[in-house]
């Protein structure tokens, strides 16, 4: 994606005067605070610009055995009564804040507008927890889900993965996991997700200071989720240019199929973009929408910006096609 001089002339006027609002607030950014009050202040600020919540017929508090026996909570968002297939969706918050709380409104909207349930899981965050339990966590509840929806009443062969930001880089690679143990999900749902190891894409560059999410924010949350630099090059966390085990790079060839909703003005931009790119050469089928002139994380912003519903309406369109719920 290319890029002008001067990339604050790309925002809309409803999204430049939102930033200028938050800047004049001043608030303490979370990459100034210790990991538990950055929870709480992500926690707090949450659905301050979301759009009302949608009502569900049932809306159940499930737990969730992860491999070492820790019990994950997860929410399972219902929208009627009937047998629906399932999208498992992995929040955001740089593997670092976040939680099933601050993604519920987004979650029962996607649930709302698809006709499918939402299972929303609290995976295990750091610095508490380092690469890779949220992965491990995310994927053993997708194993979980397969093997124990139908008892609670879901149809689990029509299943869809997604995420947004570091929930987007969970689900990628479990969408690999899921190819190469059999399992075939309908679709991956991707919002802004992480997918490379090093943060020097042009659109980083572009983006790092100045639109929300800043790469002193993003070094911060790496810096408490990894390990080790190592860790970086784990197509775990980084399914794009990460390496496998056996020192190769994923093939992508029968993975999901995917849609990736991507800000413009967002450093993930061009990884999301060369995600796309990946998966079409490897002949998975992709849809990506590019919503111009906002930033990261503007899908929880309906609020302020038309682009966050119009987000919303696009992914549930994806996921009705994928899950055939509607001729398109």
């Amino acid at each position: 994606m290319s890029h002008p001089r001067n990339p604050h002339a790309l925002l809309t006027p409803a999204m430049r005067t939102l930033l200028a609002r938050m800047a004049q607030a001043n608030p303490v950014p979370l990459h100034a605070m210790a990991p538990e009050q950055a929870k709480a202040a992500y926690a707090s600020r949450a659905d301050v610009l979301e759009l009302p919540s949608q009502a569900m017929a049932r809306a159940e508090d499930l737990r969730i055995p992860a491999r070492d026996g820790h019990l994950l909570d997860a929410k399972l968002l219902v929208p009627t009564a009937a047998a629906l297939p399932v999208l498992v969706y992995f929040h955001g918050g740089g593997f670092t804040v976040g939680s099933v709380a601050t993604h519920e409104i987004l979650c029962r909207r996607l649930a709302h507008l698809t006709g499918c349930a939402v299972l929303s899981l609290d995976y295990r965050l750091a610095p508490e927890f380092k690469f890779p339990t949220a992965h491990n966590d995310c994927w053993d509840a997708v194993q979980w889900l397969v093997r124990h929806g139908a008892e609670h009443g879901l149809d689990v062969d029509r299943v869809a993965v997604g995420g947004d930001s570091a929930g987007g880089t969970i689900a990628t690679a479990c969408a690999v996991q899921a190819r190469d143990a059999g399992i075939e999900l309908a679709l991956q749902l991707l919002f802004y997700p992480g997918t490379i190891g090093h943060q020097n894409s042009a659109s980083h560059r572009m983006f790092g200071r100045g639109f929300l999410l800043e790469d002193v924010a993003i070094d911060y949350f790496f810096g408490h989720y990894l390990r080790n630099p190592a860790d970086r090059d784990d197509w775990r966390f980084a399914p794009l240019d990460g390496l496998r085990p056996d020192g190769q790079s994923v093939d992508f060839s029968g993975v999901a199929p995917t849609w990736i909703g991507l800000a413009e003005c967002d450093p993930l931009a061009d990884e999301g973009i060369a995600y796309a790119d990946a998966l079409r050469i490897a002949g998975v089928a992709v849809d990506l929408e590019i919503y111009r002139g906002v930033v990261h994380e503007f899908i929880k912003m309906g609020r302020a910006l038309p682009q966050a519903a119009q987000a919303h309406a696009d992914a549930a369109r994806a996921l009705r096609r994928a899950f055939q719920l509607e001729a398109q």
